[in-house]
């Protein structure tokens, strides 16, 4: 034995596997393939199907469910073994109808019986169990099922939803929703696991991803994920240029073979006949398709117009979290060295970028602290203003495998008993916008109670005096006043927290989205502080969970109006410089306009030209009304688009973009890791990526701005950004995944921060005494209720691309959830159309009556335009970052409908 490894003898050949690891793992280390129908790598064996039979020391034992002990002699080729295997294979296959083993069934089964010389013959059953083809994504069919469990444990184990069960007894037992009826009505959540590892066929995709079973998975391209900023690493399986299934890659660095129904299945709109696929101009009101080179010619001498009549600073775009990070590199480096204005800002302002404040206030850097990998090894995960199972269905997966197997304690801050605090030890349900305050109660009773680490905070910390004298204004009962929750969870979570070996703070937008956001991150950050949690081998810090795929990314490539590529400072003379040195030109020293800003100087006459690369802003951003005025009084609106969006409608040039399956280049991922993006098919028409468009408008304007393609892109920015100087194409095509800081070529990137000291200027972590303030909306007689925002599973943001395919059916309007006290209140019913009214706008939603909601709140998502939730919110924002306060507007609700109509595809 060599650490944690064993020696195995198979057949006489001496085999060496990681200690734990069954015999089928030794067996097949060996060069020995054994049929295994009931076994998965990713599932926890079952020893069901009696078709992996080998002999150890003597015993003949099922090798899937038996560890393998150091010195054990095991034999896998005899003849006796070979024909036991082979019988346990006939006597299932007997069981099935003949087209189970046909070659137009490519399944496990089939290939298994193939090799060992069992035809269809063999398979005698006659058809009758019938299908289920009610869901769009997962079809049934009952009579392919021998029951061997491996979609159950894949649904429970993998998943975490328990949607599937085994029903039915001894030879007619068979896979089934555990509610009963049709899938469709299923709390299936269209992973796309079941299909997966199903080893017969009987659970399939429909469509030209049938014939993909877990035997065959054929040439693929590799790419990352463009949905949520998880980062899985995906296998895209393409026909005659087009999409046929997209696959969760087995040995993704994040995902681990798994992934979403918005990954796995939502690539309908690729062949969306909306799609976008020549530019428009605005001609007479109208949009008209015209040629690249008259649209280009017009944007060119329209960017010409505004900074000759008002300056370069006249001039501005809001670049995409959507965009490969190379498409932000170009456009921030377009706007500050061709137009010569700092005004550039993307999408992370209305989620994160008081995570970026906070967390480099806090730490010195504007990521999280650790790797996903590290805190899925706490052993208390405080989970903060996220729905993980919704929003980041695999890592929210992950968590609830580590709580459901009791290796972790979990404590979630959520006003809403959604996902995971269905699960947690303690669920706290703060009211909307007292985050601070409940931060400052924790913190005080980590104090208190002795919980804090003194010696990390005398050496590693500072602030300590002032927190500490704060604190004394939130003792549980007073912070219990504030924010509704009991002093005694208060107390409990606290105690979890505090007692913990290496508990680890995740959070997501319900800390950020408020008025004082930036504060409610570093009084999150606090935590991780006072406990030493940070930058040690005793705890795995605070990590934010990015809402799309490149938030991360696109902050990091400097498409801020105050930063350049790697968090630079464009008023540090010294950053300016050095981006100088590599770009030949004068960068601005003053911060340029943040997206609000931009609108507010359009509105004002200031702003002559605005480019929105891949954001709905009439969609996705508050206040909407107010938008719609900005880009209105704007004389030039260009957009790049996927469709024809509400912000589209709006400009004057429409250009077709490339979607993230039809573009080249990187996405870095919430825990910061670089991964990957590749083209699997063509962009339709004459669309084109954002890159290309970029280099293609300067070149209209007579310039050029470098970096030909995205590789020469990344490897500027590397010789920009010190953090990033390690980091390639070439590199990330041989490694899968580099996190950063990545200082040179042989540096493995820096998954956890801190270790030695903080990026501070003096090297320690800062603690906050920020004062609780209260939110910017409070409720009153006339708007009694509060409503908070959010995604839900089966779509992404504005839907633009999951509402043009199945999920539409899974999710097909926007819901407004209420307590049933507040539907008895208002006389509103299930299912009912109602109209939502703020001090900003109104909605038309669909009542959803719900315990999940607390009594005097609602909650909706922005999933479908048409709604017209962002009318709803309201124009308040963080004080330091200017993130919209999604979290908190005071609505009333009135004009109940019965027989509410579904939505169209437009929502």
């Amino acid at each position: 034995m060599t650490g944690s490894k064993i020696e195995v003898e198979v057949d006489g050949a001496g085999v060496v596997v990681p200690q734990g690891a069954s015999l089928l793992t030794a067996v097949r280390a060996a060069g020995v393939e054994l049929p295994a129908l009931c076994s998965d790598d990713r599932l926890s064996p079952a020893g069901s199907c009696r078709t992996c039979l080998v002999r150890a020391d003597g015993t003949v034992v099922a090798a899937c469910v038996t560890p393998a002990a150091s010195g054990a002699h095991v034999e896998a080729a005899a003849d006796d073994l070979r024909q036991l295997r082979r019988d346990a294979v006939e006597l299932i296959a007997s069981a099935l109808p003949p087209r189970a083993l046909t070659e137009d069934n490519p399944s496990e089964l089939a290939d298994v019986c193939r090799s060992l010389g069992i035809g269809p013959d063999t398979a005698r059953a006659a058809e009758g169990r019938g299908r289920d083809d009610s869901h769009p994504y997962v079809h049934l069919d009952r009579d392919l099922c021998i029951a061997c469990g491996r979609c159950v444990r894949m649904c429970s184990e993998v998943q975490g939803t328990f949607a599937l069960t085994l029903t039915g007894r001894g030879a007619d037992t068979v896979v089934a929703p555990g509610t009963g009826g049709p899938w469709a009505e299923s709390d299936c959540v269209a992973c796309g696991g079941c299909v997966d590892t199903c080893p017969t066929g009987a659970i399939t995709e429909p469509g030209p991803g049938r014939s993909l079973t877990s035997a065959h998975r054929p040439a693929a391209t590799r790419t990352t994920c463009g949905y949520c900023g998880v980062g899985c690493a995906l296998d895209v399986v393409t026909s005659d240029g087009e999409v046929t299934a997209v696959l969760p890659a087995r040995d993704g660095p994040v995902n681990q073979g798994h992934a979403c129904v918005k990954g796995r299945f939502a690539h309908g709109y690729l062949t969306s006949p909306e799609r976008l696929t020549r530019p428009l101009l605005r001609r007479d009101g109208r949009l008209e398709p015209v040629s690249w080179e008259e649209a280009l010619g017009y944007v060119a001498g329209g960017l010409r117009a505004a900074v000759a009549d008002g300056g370069a600073d006249s001039v501005a775009a809001i670049s995409s979290a959507r965009a490969t990070n190379e498409e932000n590199y170009l456009v921030q480096k377009f706007m500050r060295t061709v137009i010569g204005t700092n005004n550039v800002d993307n999408c992370s302002r209305l989620c994160h970028s008081p995570s970026a404040a906070g967390l480099t206030a806090s730490f010195g850097l504007s990521g999280g602290t650790d790797s996903f990998d590290d805190v899925e090894r706490s052993d208390c995960l405080l989970v903060v203003g996220a729905n993980p199972v919704e929003a980041h269905p695999v890592v929210g997966a992950r968590l609830l495998r580590q709580v459901l197997h009791g290796r972790a304690k979990l404590v979630v801050a959520d006003p809403r008993a959604v996902g995971l605090a269905v699960h947690a030890d303690v669920h706290l349900r703060p009211r909307p916008g007292t985050n601070v305050a409940l931060f400052h109660g924790l913190a005080r009773i980590l104090v208190t109670e002795g919980l804090a680490d003194a010696d990390f905070l005398r050496e590693r910390a500072t602030g300590l005096p002032e927190l500490t004298e704060l604190l004394e204004d939130f003792p549980p009962d007073r912070a219990a006043e504030i924010t509704g929750v009991p002093a005694s969870d208060l107390v409990a979570a606290a105690r979890l927290y505090g007692g913990a070996e290496r508990p680890a703070i995740v959070y997501g937008l319900g800390v950020t989205e408020h008025l004082h956001g930036t504060d409610g991150v570093r009084a999150l950050a606090n935590l991780a502080i006072l406990r030493g949690a940070v930058g040690t081998d005793r705890g795995y810090g605070v990590n934010p969970l990015r809402g799309q795929n490149n938030v991360q990314g696109a902050s990091d490539m400097g498409a801020l109006p105050d930063l350049l590529p790697g968090y630079g400072k464009v008023t540090d003379a010294r950053a300016r410089s050095r981006a100088e040195a590599v770009w030949g030109g004068r960068i601005p020293g003053r911060p340029g306009l943040r997206i609000p800003d931009m609108f507010a100087a359009a509105r004002a006459g200031d702003l002559r030209a605005l480019w929105v690369i891949g954001e709905d802003v009439c969609a996705t951003d508050p206040d909407t009304n107010r938008v719609v005025e900005a880009l209105r009084a704007c004389p030039l609106v260009v957009c790049n688009e996927l469709f024809l969006s509400e912000t589209a409608r709006h400009a004057d040039v429409v250009l077709p973009a490339a979607s993230w399956l039809e573009k080249d280049g990187t996405f870095v991922n919430f825990d910061r890791r670089f991964q990957r993006v590749r083209p699997a098919v063509p962009p339709p028409g004459e669309a084109r990526s954002d890159f290309d468009i970029v280099r293609a408008v300067a070149a209209a304007m007579g310039t050029d701005p470098g970096c030909p393609t995205p590789a020469d892109a990344l490897a500027e920015c590397a010789r920009v950004a010190p953090v990033f100087a390690g980091l390639s194409h070439d590199r990330l095509d041989r490694e899968p995944a580099v996190p950063w800081p990545c200082p040179d070529p042989g540096h493995p990137g820096e998954a956890k921060l801190y270790k030695e000291r903080f990026a501070t200027p003096d090297g320690r972590a800062h603690l906050s005494a920020a004062p609780y303030l209260p939110p910017g909306e409070q409720p009153d007689d006339d708007y009694p209720l509060l409503l908070v925002t959010g995604r839900r599973w089966a779509h992404y943001n504005s839907g633009s691309m999951t509402r043009r395919g199945g999920n539409l059916a899974l999710d097909p309007v926007d819901h407004l959830d209420l307590h049933p006290d507040d539907a008895a209140r208002y006389g509103v019913q299930d299912g009912v159309q109602l109209t939502v009214e703020s001090r900003h706008g109104q909605a038309r939603l669909v009542a959803h009556v719900s315990e999940q909601t607390a009594p005097g709140q609602v909650f909706s998502s922005f999933h479908f335009p048409a709604s017209g939730v962002n009318r709803l919110t309201s124009d308040h924002s963080d004080t330091v970052t200017s993130c919209p306060e999604y979290k908190v507007t005071a609505v009333r609700v009135s004009g109940a409908v019965h027989g509410a109509g579904r939505s169209g595809p437009h929502g």
